[in-house]
């Protein structure tokens, strides 16, 4: 089924080593034969099938691109990795060694690891999803090599004048007269744990240094440094003079065609072209969209000619991306042309308090409100590879207390939905599987995720091994994600009526949230409780403003829950007020559809 035009966006985020692999040896710092890894081929027709009848339309795909790993594929002409500039034996799939190639580990024959990734892009349409895969504009591996750079395209560093810090076309930035120095490793850690292995001698070639990916302008990087990337270049000088055309004011207000035409015959950094025609390869590959890594370290500028020259391609192409500053939301969003932009310091670290149990529910409407112009472009999550898992005991402590978070996040606005997989079924990451800590789900090692095992019960994918709690909440996610794409009201009105609760409802407290959804068909009214002790009671109250909107005369209206269905209340209207008995229980939510 083709995903319709305005319809709610579900994006299911899945590192894709972990996914498939059923070994649950989980050995801190094992090996790829003794922790094992998920392949491309584990998603199945019936697990793509699965995924998308969970409510999803897209999958973002992390860790395709081919980055640096210790595991020996010198058979397939592919170089050895240093373990002295690779964070875990599976390395981060954020220091990227061929823009190219897709990661060897993922498939069943290395040597033909791109065709089978291109089979998976080919099941997961045939599912009626999606594709998303990352590309990470700002850094590369330390050893980045480029041995299937298209001969069309120039591989990067090939030009580079290594003489100086910095010219218009190099793609690095240098550190002339000096060598890179490994890290000096602090707090008793070592590479592969401490493994005697001959190339983790504490030394790697590099010659000159160049500068590290989070910007580090030292020769030896700190141990907390992005060490194992090196910066892109994108025509910034270290002074921060910018060499190419900045993007005029009134530029936010272009289409892409018109961002595309202002770029034509322009000179632009090299890195800028190399970036474009890697975003191009995939596309012509079949992926329909890219998650882009720290965003707002490159330029905005950059941003518009690639973001266009994508969209002239693939109108439709989902392009999200990384952007933490609030203050450049709009520009990254108008100018840079991005689609969507994950909401976290706002909406999420919000949430997390509320969840925690020192944060106020009074602050979801502010935030609401001061992004009503880009609603559509705040990407909601509770979840991802960066974050401490709902279950863990550094967030939550308990996958239950994500319900009404969930609730609000997927329902609140027009706004893509986005969960980390394994999220449906409450999975806390206890494991310690080396360079990764526990409570994030690691994306350095190899190993598996306890909670998704069971739910792939030995490849049948269907939840055979889940325990019943597992289960119970995979459905509640099912059906809330279902829900949030059928429903008209989620793409249509919303208000907030949890402060007018807030001033005139007796029992009525910010532990508790309410808002309204509505269109022509549909007329929702939303209330969660994030309390996991206490139950609350009240009479709800409707705003006169909503009840001339939604055309209510007086009179009784059934009010039933849309999620289980097994609720009823009644609003009353009398005299252009609403109010509505309300009896909600530690974590529980409803959706009422005014009847």
């Amino acid at each position: 089924m083709p995903i319709k035009t305005n319809q709610k966006k579900v994006v299911y985020h899945v590192f894709t080593r972990l996914f498939g692999n059923t070994n649950t040896t989980n050995k801190p710092w094992g090996t790829i034969e003794e922790n094992g890894v998920g392949k491309f081929a584990d998603f199945t027709p019936k697990a793509l099938q699965e995924i998308k009848d969970l409510g999803v339309t897209h999958i973002w795909y992390t860790g395709v691109p081919h980055h640096a790993v210790i595991t020996d594929y010198t058979e397939y002409g592919i170089s050895n990795d240093d373990p002295d500039v690779v964070k875990g034996r599976a390395g981060s799939p954020y220091a990227v060694k061929d823009y190219y190639q897709v990661d060897p580990d993922m498939a069943v024959n290395p040597e033909n690891r791109l065709e089978e990734f291109e089979a998976l892009i080919n099941r997961t349409h045939e599912a009626g999803l999606k594709v998303i895969i990352d590309i990470v504009p700002n850094h590369v591996a330390r050893k980045y090599e480029s041995l299937n750079t298209p001969q069309s395209s120039i591989a990067f560093g090939k030009n580079d004048d290594t003489s100086v810090a910095y010219a218009k076309h190099n793609n690095f930035y240098y550190i002339p007269g000096e060598d890179f120095k490994v890290p000096e490793w602090q707090n008793g850690y070592q590479p592969l744990g401490g493994e005697e292995v001959k190339t983790a001698d504490h030394n790697f070639i590099e010659s000159p240094a160049k500068w590290t990916g989070n910007g580090s302008r030292d020769a030896q990087p700190d141990q907390n440094d992005w060490y194992e990337t090196v910066k892109i270049n994108y025509g910034v000088s270290p002074e921060g003079h910018k060499d190419f055309d900045e993007l005029p004011e009134d530029a936010g207000h272009w289409d892409y065609k018109k961002h595309f035409e202002f770029w034509e015959g322009k000179e632009v950094p090299a890195s800028w072209k190399q970036f474009k025609d890697i975003a191009l390869f995939w596309i012509a590959k079949g992926v329909d969209g890219f998650r882009y890594d720290m965003a707002e370290m490159v330029p905005v500028e950059f941003w518009s000619y690639m973001n266009a020259a994508i969209k002239m391609e693939r109108p439709n192409a989902f392009l999200m991306a990384e952007v933490y500053n609030p203050q450049l939301y709009r520009e990254y969003i108008f100018k840079g042309k991005m689609d969507y932009l994950y909401d976290k310091v706002e909406l999420y670290d919000t949430i997390k308090h509320v969840m925690q149990g020192h944060g106020s529910t009074d602050h979801f409407a502010p935030i609401l409100k001061y992004q009503e112009d880009i609603e559509v472009n705040m990407l909601h999550f509770l979840e991802n590879h960066d974050e401490q898992r709902i279950a863990s005991d550094a967030f939550a402590g308990n996958a239950e207390k994500g319900k009404p978070a969930m609730v609000v996040s997927a329902l609140i606005s027009k706004s893509p939905t986005m969960i980390y997989f394994g999220q449906e079924l409450g999975e806390p990451a206890l494991e310690d599987l080396g360079f990764g800590d526990p409570t994030r789900t690691s994306i350095f090692d190899y190993g598996s995720v306890p909670s998704v095992v069971r739910w792939v019960n030995d490849k049948n994918f269907d939840g055979g091994k889940s325990t019943s709690e597992e289960l119970a909440l995979r459905d509640f996610y099912k059906r809330l994600l279902n829900f949030s794409l059928e429903n008209s009201a989620i793409m249509g009105a919303y208000a907030d009526i949890h402060w007018h609760n807030r001033q005139h409802t007796e029992w009525y407290n910010d532990r508790v949230h309410s808002f309204v959804r509505w269109s022509e068909t549909d007329k929702l009214i939303i209330v969660t409780n994030f309390d996991a002790k206490d139950t609350f009671g009240f009479e709800l109250q409707l705003p006169q403003d909503i009840i001339q909107q939604w055309k209510l005369n007086d009179g009784t209206y059934k009010a039933i829950d849309q999620l289980y269905g097994e609720e009823e209340a009644r609003l009353t209207i009398e005299e252009q007020s609403g109010r509505m008995r309300v009896d909600i229980k530690p974590l529980q939510s409803f959706v009422f559809r005014v009847e």
